[in-house]
């Protein structure tokens, strides 16, 4: 277990969130462009698009598999060497993704890049909260989730530049100019913690446990609708993730140096902020997902054009998103993550009433709204949930963070396309794609009141 010294806790901590920043922005951006450059690589390598959507499902399965071990890892080794080593591995797996000569092994290098990034997620808040005194902790986070953003909104623009006007292959090698210069201030400003007097072992039962219990969940949750929901696979690896996942707490319950500190979750707080973080990321993944179809399909937008469009969420949450970290750290959290979840419900019920005649300001004006909504709750919940853990902590809270996000993110993809199958499904009408968006968000907007309902309530 690691310590940050408290002398040099907050000497460089301005220069820190920057060093956090170029990680987060540069993870985002990656994260953001895979689905861009699907169509390029399937055309390049001779590849069916089922094998190409591996490009982007293995880099999202193994991200959320390793980040608790690598939270857990943090907080046994330092935060700090697994952040700067999480940094070369993706930099590295960046260079050999853009220079790889067929599919399978991009795949492969998208893997290695995905244990990297598992890295930076699973560390980057842990480093930030204990670099940044706790009055000033909402608007360390609040700017990261700007540079979150930041990276999803110049993701699909860049990537596309990027590839029209060179090849798929730069996506991948802009992020090794990027990753350099983010290794080398890492290294050189980010405090090391002293190692503590008191020794902990690692939990290799419970890693394995929880890293194939994520895997199953999540490979059932985004192959389930190609699958069949029904089909013996996709039943099989649900029952399997559920047993893995309940021998997981048996095993957690009884070690003495758990992967995963149960006790945490007995803190109303920390619990309330992570399954509120699920929900959240239910609903805007949703919107992600089927406005697409609603724009491109339903009303013939360009994906240009709808990609445009398509920024109104995340411009306001750049801004929404510092401002109310700054805000929380002088009302609190709950108050700002109950409103932010209330709105976003608003935004919701709002985008639910889109139709065949919306005009564009029909749509912008609801999406800025999601985005508020999104922008004014993330950094509160962010700062309460690592507030609420203890330092010797840090690392493993930061991991619950990023896979309530993944988990989240899956779980409102899969819930969705399973909404949006079966009431299309259901009518034969020229509407219907209308109706399943409309009843797909109505959905969203009944788990975001339950989200401001667990906030208010923490």
């Amino acid at each position: 277990m690691t310590v940050l010294s408290p002398v040099r806790a907050y000497e460089h901590k301005w220069i820190v969130l920057v060093c956090v920043g170029i990680g987060t922005f540069m993870s985002a951006l990656d994260a953001s462009v895979a689905n861009i450059i699907l169509p390029v690589v399937s055309r390049d390598f001779g590849a069916s698009v089922t094998t190409v959507e591996w490009v982007v499902t293995i880099y999202l399965v193994v991200v959320s598999g390793w980040l608790l071990t690598f939270g857990r890892l943090g907080d046994m080794f330092g935060n700090k060497s697994l952040y700067v080593t999480g940094f070369g591995i993706f930099t590295a797996s960046s260079l050999l993704a853009g220079l790889a000569p067929n599919v399978y092994a991009l795949i492969l290098f998208r893997v290695s890049q995905a244990l990297g990034a598992a890295m930076l997620f699973s560390n980057s808040p842990a480093i930030l909260t204990k670099n940044f005194p706790a009055e000033q902790r909402g608007q360390a986070l609040g700017l990261q989730a700007t540079m979150t953003y930041l990276g999803l909104t110049v993701g699909p623009s860049l990537g596309g530049w990027l590839t029209e006007q060179f090849s798929w292959h730069a996506v991948f090698f802009i992020n090794v100019p990027i990753g350099l210069l983010g290794i080398l201030m890492a290294a050189r400003f980010i405090p090391r913690e002293t190692r503590s007097a008191r020794r902990e072992r690692f939990d290799i039962l419970g890693a394995i446990l929880f890293t194939i219990g994520m895997i199953a969940l999540l490979l059932a949750l985004n192959q389930g609708a190609e699958w069949g929901w029904t089909s013996p696979l996709t039943l099989g690896l649900f029952t399997g993730a559920m047993i893995i996942f309940g021998a997981f707490i048996a095993v957690e319950r009884r070690s003495e140096f758990p992967m995963l500190d149960l006790a945490l979750f007995r803190v109303r707080l920390f619990s309330a902020s992570t399954a509120t973080a699920v929900m959240n990321y239910i609903c805007l993944y949703m919107i992600i997902f089927l406005l697409p179809f609603y724009l491109i399909q339903g009303r013939g937008y360009s994906p240009q054009d709808a990609g445009l469009i398509l920024t109104a969420q995340p411009l306001i949450m750049i801004f929404a998103a510092p401002l109310s970290g700054i805000l929380s750290d002088r009302i609190g959290s709950r108050i700002l993550a109950t409103l932010g979840m209330t709105i976003l419900a608003g935004g919701l019920i709002w985008l639910a009433r889109l139709g065949a005649e919306s005009s564009v300001s029909d749509i912008v004006i609801p999406l800025a709204v999601v985005g508020l909504g999104t922008g004014i709750f993330v950094t509160p919940n962010n700062s309460a949930l690592m507030g609420s853990a203890p330092r010797q902590r840090q690392g493993i809270a930061a991991g619950v963070l990023a896979a309530a996000r993944n988990v989240g993110m899956v779980l409102g993809v899969g819930l969705a396309g399973a909404i949006f199958s079966t009431v299309s499904g259901a009518s034969s009408a020229p509407d219907a794609l209308y109706a399943s968006v409309a009843a797909s968000f109505l959905v969203a907007a009944g788990i975001a009141a339950l989200g401001a309902l667990t906030s208010a309530v923490r």
